[in-house]
């Protein structure tokens, strides 16, 4: 179970991360998309890190 978890949390790590380098290839990146997408990709790494 545990192991399943933290790999569910790579995976939306790993997309969420992937709309972030879509987002800033753009011309002009959506700021407040950017700062959002890094939020979320921090709290997603604060959870693995707790497992």
């Amino acid at each position: 179970m545990e192991t399943s978890h933290i790999s569910a949390l790579q995976l939306k790590h790993a997309g969420i991360e992937r709309q972030l380098h879509e987002e800033m290839s753009r011309p002009l990146p959506d700021e407040a998309l950017v700062q959002d997408l890094k939020k979320r990709k921090l709290r997603i790494k604060e959870q693995m890190l707790r497992h």
